[in-house]
């Protein structure tokens, strides 16, 4: 039996993990055996750079986090090494940035254990799809490009009328002003 000490710090891990996975958007759960320290601190990088909490965790402590959680489906892939990425900003991200790692290094040395989006455990198969979907930010640059396109192709309009009726846009402009 461990004493109370003990026992209170790995209660206060436990909790603070709990909190994580609940309050993240996305997160997956990898098997990190056999990459080098160099590709793991260019993995974190990467995950840094898309806002993304990565760490390495002990499988009983999150064992009785997801278990908490009601994410008891996971408890058979928290064996061997394993590591926890989570987002709470862009739910794509960790699939993404994983995904992309994992195909780098082969699923003999970085393997896609299992992943969670909020609340629903999610198969490889609903992983693999998400990880190909672009960036948050590369969708609203998609969005944003749609709403102007009209606007744009009328100002074009707008300038080759002017100009096929003898003006043009600098005359137009300083008689403006």
């Amino acid at each position: 039996m461990p004493n109370a000490k003990v026992l209170s710090e790995k209660q206060a891990i436990v909790a603070e993990l709990a909190s994580r996975i609940k309050s993240a958007g996305s997160g997956i759960f990898v098997d990190y055996k056999g990459i080098t320290v160099a590709q793991d601190s260019e993995l974190r990088g990467e995950l840094r750079k898309n806002d993304v909490e990565y760490s390495v965790i002990k499988n009983t402590l999150c064992r009785r986090a997801i278990d908490e959680l009601g994410l008891s489906e996971m408890d058979s892939i928290l064996n061997g090494t394993t590591s926890l990425a989570t987002s709470k900003g862009d739910p794509i991200a960790p699939f993404r940035v994983i995904g992309d790692f994992a195909k780098k290094m082969g699923e003999d040395k970085f393997n896609v254990k299992a992943g969670f989006m909020d609340g629903k455990v999610l198969s490889l198969s609903e992983m693999s799809e998400i990880s190909a979907l672009p960036s948050l930010d590369a969708l609203y640059a998609k969005v944003l490009g749609t709403m102007l396109a009209p606007i744009s192709s009328l100002a074009i309009v707008i300038g080759q009328i002017l100009e096929q009726k003898g003006g043009s846009l600098e005359a137009t402009a300083s008689a403006a002003e």
